[in-house]
């Protein structure tokens, strides 16, 4: 298995080129003679040890599943992202340290930020990703990032057993996507004193729970949490791919197809939403905090 080196950490940004991962496309390839880069990015937040983090590793070549998952094990985060460049675009895959996943707008989000950042992309250069779940893009627009996911709602849905038992709250309603169960509670206060029963949660079959609420405060539209014990991670601490189901939900409840929505984990996050067509276009702000080495 790699060893993890850290090399550097900061709460800033680097310049192009401190990255070694390459400085342009054409350096690439200078890859497959030096000790892989790695960087973690706090996504979904604008300053360092809040949002979510995720690891980003760009590789000069693919690899195997069983080394990538390990990796993201190592890592021990919510998830590490793994990038190949393919021409104008990149192949992306999302690991948690569990299983691999269809869909993270997290590790998308840092993936982005850490093209731009080490420069594997010009300023302004849209971040195209082929991915599980099709073809994902990104561009900055000043300091937020821009994120075009697909529409994932919900349909009305039968309460599992145990389902409230589990998060420990009447439940207003219950739906389902392809992905998630979704469930509305009474109140951001309800939401922000959970304590689920995480081995009741991992036992439903699915990849997580969205729980939201109407905000109680006029700086946000609403506001939710993310449990995945199934898929490895207990609480994420904000989930862009959530947003892909609480945008069209929201929409039919606040009359609305903008929204600035509060993921009320205990790192907490802001993410920017907007419904257009069959399509949730997520915004979000981005900090690099680590950089190191993996010794292959």
């Amino acid at each position: 298995m790699p060893r993890p080196y850290v090399c550097d950490v900061g709460a800033g940004h680097v310049r192009p080129g401190d990255c070694k991962a390459g400085a342009s496309a054409e350096t690439d390839a200078r890859i497959t003679s030096m000790s892989l880069s790695i960087i973690q990015v706090d996504a979904f937040t604008n300053r360092p040890f809040a949002g979510n983090p995720a690891a980003v590793c760009v590789l000069p070549a693919p690899r195997d599943d069983a080394w990538m998952q390990k990796v993201a094990l190592e890592m021990n985060l919510s998830e590490t992202a793994f990038l190949v460049r393919e021409g104008d675009r990149f192949h992306l895959r999302w690991f948690t340290p569990a299983l691999e996943v269809a869909l993270c707008g997290h590790a998308t989000l840092a993936s982005a930020h850490a093209l731009w950042e080490c420069g594997h992309l010009k300023p302004g250069e849209q971040a195209r990703f082929r991915t599980l779940s099709g073809m994902l893009t990104a561009d900055q627009r000043g300091e937020w990032i821009e994120m075009d996911f697909p529409l994932k709602a919900d349909e009305p849905a039968d309460a599992p057993p145990h389902l409230s038992e589990a998060l420990g709250a009447e439940l207003k309603y219950v739906g389902k996507n392809n992905f998630d169960y979704i469930a509305e509670v009474e109140s951001e206060a309800v939401l922000r004193g959970l304590k689920p029963n995480h081995s009741l949660l991992s036992e439903l079959g699915v990849r997580g729970v969205i729980v939201t609420a109407r905000s109680e405060t006029r700086d946000f539209d609403f506001v939710s949490r993310f449990f995945a014990p199934g898929s490895g991670i207990n609480e994420d601490p904000v989930t862009g791919s959530a947003h892909c189901c609480l945008a069209p939900y929201w929409a039919k409840r606040l009359g609305k197809t903008e929204f600035l929505a509060y993921q009320a984990s205990a790192r907490g996050g802001v993410v920017r939403v907007r419904l257009n067509g069959d399509r949730v276009i997520l915004g979000g702000q981005a900090v690099t905090v680590l950089r190191g080495e993996l010794l292959d």
